[in-house]
Order: C-alpha cells, then sequence, then structure tokens
C-alpha cells in the first residue's frame, strides 16, 4: 500500500523549470529522505506536495487521490490533517508576537476540533508529549523565550497536533546542535512508531539520512539521480553523483587522524580567560595551547563559550581576565596582519556592493601595501590560490555561489600573508561537495604556507577530518582536551561522550 505516490513531477518558476519529472513513493510509516545539494529541487518538491507551489504536470497522489490542481481551500483540509509539516527555520515559522499555546491551537481551530477548552487540553497533552518541561508555562510564552530545540518542539507538537498520516520534515535539524539534533530526531521516530505517521525527511544532511531513513531520494539539478532501499545505495552506489556525495560526506567517510608535529613550538597560547557578560559568565578559566602550522578545534553546543573565546583570541572581544599569547607581543595594528578571522556567513561579511577584485584587496589598501598595480597582481595571485578564476573579479558576492563566497572570504584573510586564521564555523553552510573541496583548500594552504588555524565548530564529523588537537567545552568550562585522536577514540567526559555518540553512525 502507497501513502504517497509522486508520479513524473514538473515544477517551473515562471519559465524555469526546476524539478524535472520526478517520481518517488511513500508508504505508510516510513521514512523517506530526499537528499541533495542546495538547487537540487528537494524542496520544491516537498512544498509542491503541500500545494505551496504549483506542479506544472504529473501527479501527487495521496491515498489515491490525485491532489495536484487542488484549490487552496481543498488543499486546507489536507494541511495539518493528513499532511503536517515541521519546516527548517523555528524562529521564522513562528510567530513572535503569538504565544506557544495559540499557535498550537490555530490549527485545531482551523480544522474545528474541539471548543476552546478542549483545544487548551490538546495544546497542552501535544506540549507534554514532544517532552517539553511544564507545558503549562510554555503554552504561555511566546518563541524567544525558548531554546531553538524547544521552538523546534513546538512546531513538531503543531504538525501532529491532528495526527497526519505524513510529516514533511524539511530540514528538521540543521539549524541544532548534535545532542539537541538526536533528540529532535528521536522524538520524530517515537511519533512514527506509535502512530504509524510516515516521514518526508528533506535533508542535505547525509549523516542524518543515513541513519534514519528507510529508502533514499538522491536530487541534483531538478532530477532523481537515484532511489531505492537506504542500506543498499550506501552499500553500492549506481550513480556516479552519489558515490561523490557519499565521498565528501565527513559522517559516511571517516578519514586517518591527522598526526600532531609534537616538536612544532606554541603558534597560540590562551590562558585562565575569563568573560562575563553581566552575570552570566560565558567563558570561565579557559587554557590550551595550537602548535604552529597545526589545527586546533574548539567543539561544544550553543552557549559554550566557544564563539566568544574565538572573538577573545582575535581581540574583537577583550577578557576580563586570563591571556593570549600569539607570538611576539604587537601592537592593534601589526597583529590584525598576524590573525585573520574567517566567519561562518560569507554573504553576510562580504560588502555586498563591492566587486570580488575590491573586497580581497581591502586589506592590502587598508595596511598600505603596495601600488595599485602591485595590489591588482597580488588578488590575482590570491584568486588563483583559492581556486577561482580571474572572471570573478568584476562579480558580485550575490552573483557567486555560497562556496566562491568563502573561498572570496579566504583569499581576503589571506592577502596579507598571516600567520594565525580563525575559523568561526567556516564551513556549516555549505553543501556537502563544496564543504568538502573548502576543506581540501584549508589543508593545502596549511602545508604550502605553514597556516596555524583555530577552528570553531559544532560539526564532529568535520573536525575529526581537519583538526589535529581538540579542546571540548561545555557551559565555558574545557571539559576535556588532546589530539583529534584521543578524543574521539578514548572520551574520558562524560559530556565529551555525549557528543560522540550523537554524531549519526549509518549502518552500511
Amino acid at each position: 500500500m502507497t501513502l504517497l505516490d509522486i508520479r513524473d513531477l514538473k515544477v517551473a518558476y515562471g519559465r524555469r523549470t526546476v524539478v524535472h519529472g520526478v517520481s518517488f513513493t511513500v508508504g505508510p510509516g516510513e521514512v523517506v529522505a530526499v537528499v541533495g545539494e542546495s538547487g537540487s529541487g528537494k524542496t520544491t518538491t516537498a512544498n509542491a506536495v503541500l500545494g505551496l507551489h504549483p506542479a506544472s504536470s504529473g501527479q501527487i497522489l495521496l491515498n489515491g487521490a490525485d491532489i495536484r490542481g487542488w484549490s487552496q481551500k481543498r488543499l486546507q483540509a489536507i494541511r495539518g490533517a493528513q499532511i503536517g509539516l515541521v519546516p527548517q527555520d523555528p524562529s521564522n515559522s513562528l510567530n513572535p508576537v503569538m504565544r506557544i499555546g495559540n499557535q498550537i491551537a490555530e490549527t485545531l481551530r482551523i480544522h474545528k476540533r474541539g471548543d476552546k477548552a478542549a483545544r487548551r487540553r490538546r495544546v497542552i497533552e501535544l506540549l507534554t508529549r514532544v517532552g517539553l518541561d511544564d507545558p503549562e508555562r510554555r503554552a504561555g510564552q511566546y518563541p524567544h523565550e525558548l531554546s531553538g530545540g524547544m521552538r523546534q518542539r513546538v512546531l513538531i507538537a503543531a504538525a501532529i497536533a491532528l495526527r497526519p498520516s505524513l510529516i514533511i520534515a524539511d530540514e528538521p535539524t540543521s539549524a541544532l546542535d548534535v545532542t539537541v539534533q538526536r533528540r529532535i530526531l528521536d522524538l520524530i521516530d517515537d511519533l512514527r512508531q506509535e502512530y504509524g505517521t510516515a516521514v518526508l525527511l528533506v535533508t542535505h544532511d547525509l549523516g542524518v539520512a543515513a541513519d534514519r531513513s528507510d529508502r533514499l531520494v538522491v536530487m541534483k539539478d531538478g532530477l532523481v539521480e537515484e532511489r531505492g532501499d537506504t542500506r543498499t545505495i550506501l552499500a553500492a552506489p549506481s550513480a556516479a553523483y552519489t558515490r561523490q556525495l557519499f565521498r565528501d560526506a565527513p559522517a559516511l567517510n571517516a578519514r586517518n587522524f591527522r598526526p600532531l608535529d609534537e616538536r612544532a613550538e606554541p603558534a597560540i597560547v590562551v590562558r585562565d580567560l575569563v568573560k562575563d557578560f553581566g552575570a552570566f559568565r560565558a567563558v570561565d578559566g579557559v587554557s590550551f595551547e595550537v602548535r604552529r602550522g597545526g589545527t586546533h578545534a574548539l567543539v561544544g553546543e550553543s552557549g559554550s563559550g566557544k564563539t566568544t573565546t574565538a572573538r577573545i583570541v582575535t581581540r574583537f572581544t577583550e577578557a576580563d581576565s586570563g591571556e593570549v599569547v600569539i607570538g611576539a607581543p604587537v601592537g592593534p595594528r601589526d597583529f590584525r596582519r598576524k590573525v585573520q578571522l574567517v566567519y561562518q556567513n560569507p554573504y553576510g561579511s562580504l560588502d555586498p556592493r563591492q566587486p570580488v577584485g575590491t573586497i580581497v584587496a581591502e586589506p592590502l589598501r587598508n595596511f598600505g601595501l603596495g601600488d595599485r598595480a602591485a595590489r591588482r597582481t597580488r588578488v590575482r595571485e590570491l584568486l588563483e590560490r583559492v581556486a577561482l578564476p580571474e572572471a570573478l573579479l568584476e562579480r558580485r558576492p550575490r552573483e557567486l555561489s555560497g562556496g566562491q563566497r568563502q573561498r572570496v572570504a579566504i583569499a581576503r584573510a589571506l592577502a596579507v600573508e598571516p600567520e594565525v586564521v580563525v575559523l568561526d564555523e567556516a564551513v556549516s553552510a555549505l553543501d556537502v561537495t563544496v564543504q568538502a573541496r573548502i576543506l581540501e583548500l584549508l589543508e593545502e594552504l596549511q602545508r604550502d604556507l605553514g597556516l596555524t588555524y583555530l577552528f570553531i565548530s559544532h560539526d564532529l564529523a568535520v573536525v575529526r577530518q581537519i583538526s589535529h588537537t581538540v579542546s571540548v567545552m561545555n557551559k565555558g568550562r574545557i571539559v576535556e582536551s588532546g589530539t583529534t585522536q584521543q578524543i574521539f577514540d578514548s572520551p574520558q567526559d562524560d559530556y565529551t561522550r555525549e557528543l560522540l555518540a550523537a554524531v549519526p553512525e549509518p549502518v552500511r
């Protein structure tokens, strides 16, 4: 028996077709993961099922009835009742000026389920079911009063309010820490087993898809490259694109640990850092060293203090006490040449009004390095160094892909020949293949230029691949430090073990 049957689905934006004849099925109680990079058409396909974007042609059969082309009024009757949606970003999906309980009750009200008192009881029941503590209090709170994981649980509560037969989960954990991600995925799995609900899981995280799905649908450029049983595809992918995705995914391809040169002198020495924000201690006695030419990772969940520590190291934030030593003492201006920072979001850190050539040359102008001709030559060298074509010199950031923008940010950081580069979640917003190329580039630059990296990340699979040493942070403190191999193979702290246990481990 088939619950959802998508046949030869085509979707267009204006005159441009973006989904080209996609077909797959979802059975009752089954988890089907649709995977692929940005622009592959996976979210557009899911939106077409919900009628949020009209399909050009094909069929969308729900329990045998073709719902493609239904009016919004008819579709409204099945949204929530037969198909529930868990969207990607709870911050943007919840009404910031509406209480949590009222937002969940809205689904019940629209479908005329019970009077006000009955809806209130159902809301409390749902908040309890998704594991929120003190549900009476939570129902009266606003979204900003909840953590990201709590907000995502609220969206799940709304999605299951009417016990739909299908839940579409669109990147439901992409913005969450690894331990919170595991709890959310466990919750969805529990609900699936309890209610027999099927799940259409849309994700770019191949580790999650491999760990949690029964079947995979691999999409690229609006086409299905491969579909079938998850274990079968993991063991022997038939499409070249699928094989490349699997090779590039750190969660599916644990490499040998990077050896540490014990003879190298420390390039960064951090001693007893403390930073308070009012009554909140964000960094509490943090100490570590980074060997010259090596990569040290700071890992931990949101609020662990890792980014605040990085901002202290780069002198964008001043510590209340403690010290950071990076080579011989220098003034603020020379320090900016010695230490560079690459942010998570290259689009936000690049001036949208300036062309690439001007952006990369900016540090050279700021430090008065070279005349105009020398700077032009240096910019071309830098673009070549990060494998970007010279043709991009006159383009603006909006005309580049995410991976190209991050390469521009790296080129700009290298312009003044720094000794240390701090990378704050520098690959977390990138697709898996783009991420893999950036990580390869970082390793190559380190080899060729002798760079020292401080790598801030919540993605332990990436940390395993890129780092020589690791410090694990929790609530402002370092709970464990060591070589990457020591941390991953023999974790000593309970919190470290919890983090590692939450990393998806697909069975092949």
